[in-house]
């Protein structure tokens, strides 16, 4: 498929590499339509389905992750439209169905729809430079890629209430004391920083690395019993892997673990 809103890459040794996606609308600051949405969705799932790739990367410009959703797109909208075609539904939920990691690299603005987009992503690391809102109050409507469901669970109800009734934005300072954003690092190596983490999970074995993260998201999705019982049968499920003999016996004799993702 030929993109023309969005870029793609790998990067790494041909054995594991990392899949880049870059948001590419500069003078609409990366404005999230369905175009877009819809080329983000296809090219994860070509990442998802190529054995090489073992961890993805979305990011944006150094002056916007992505400043919200098209408001000049969203404008003519009536109800009938949004409900028949399942805006935001149909095409910005294909991220969810991603089972390898999604890091999001923030720098810039990250607001409205770009804000729920980067928290759709597994972990965000933002540049010094990052601003992250929801701002559709002011538009006369609410957050409705996640915003009032994803941000409190991130930041808890009063930040996430201040946000969404206020429409101020938080700077990468505050993301990070917040619990939004795992690390603020320099814009400079902003790239550098989210390759380094992604590679580093490229390093290590699929099926746990997979794990980890079924494991992570049922959290926010079960009461703690039904967690912990989830995680201990994805923890006892490893030990029929390959990797898991083979991570073992290198830890054992003190030597790299040469993982087959099996």
């Amino acid at each position: 498929m030929r993109y023309e809103m969005i870029e793609t890459r790998t990067e790494g040794p041909d054995s594991r590499q990392v899949g880049i996606v870059t948001l590419n609308r500069p003078k609409q600051l990366n404005a999230l339509n369905d175009q877009l949405m819809d080329e983000l969705g296809h090219a994860l799932q070509a990442f998802e389905a190529d054995d090489s790739v073992g961890c993805i990367i979305l990011t944006g410009s150094e002056k916007a992750f992505a400043a919200g959703a098209d408001i000049s797109a969203m404008a003519k909208f009536d109800f009938a439209d949004v409900y028949k075609n399942d805006f935001i539904t149909r095409n910005w939920e294909q991220i969810r169905s991603i089972r390898k990691p999604v890091i999001a690299a923030v720098s810039g603005f990250a607001l409205g729809g770009g804000c729920e987009l980067a928290m759709m992503c597994d972990f965000i690391i933002a540049a010094d430079n990052a601003k992250f809102g929801q701002p559709e109050i002011k538009i006369g409507i609410i957050p409705g890629a996640g915003g009032t469901q994803r941000l409190p669970r991130a930041v808890g109800k009063a930040k996430a209430m201040d946000m969404a009734l206020t429409g101020r934005m938080m700077d990468a300072v505050e993301a990070e004391r917040a619990g939004l954003v795992s690390r603020v690092v320099p814009l400079a190596q902003l790239m550098d920083e989210t390759l380094g983490a992604a590679l580093t999970i490229c390093s290590f074995g699929e099926p746990s690395v997979m794990a980890a993260k079924e494991a992570v998201n049922r959290a926010f999705e079960s009461g703690l019993s039904d967690g912990v019982m989830f995680e201990r049968r994805l923890f006892h499920s490893l030990f029929a892997t390959q990797d898991q003999k083979e991570g073992m016996d290198a830890f054992l004799n003190k030597r790299k673990a040469a993982f087959t993702n099996r």
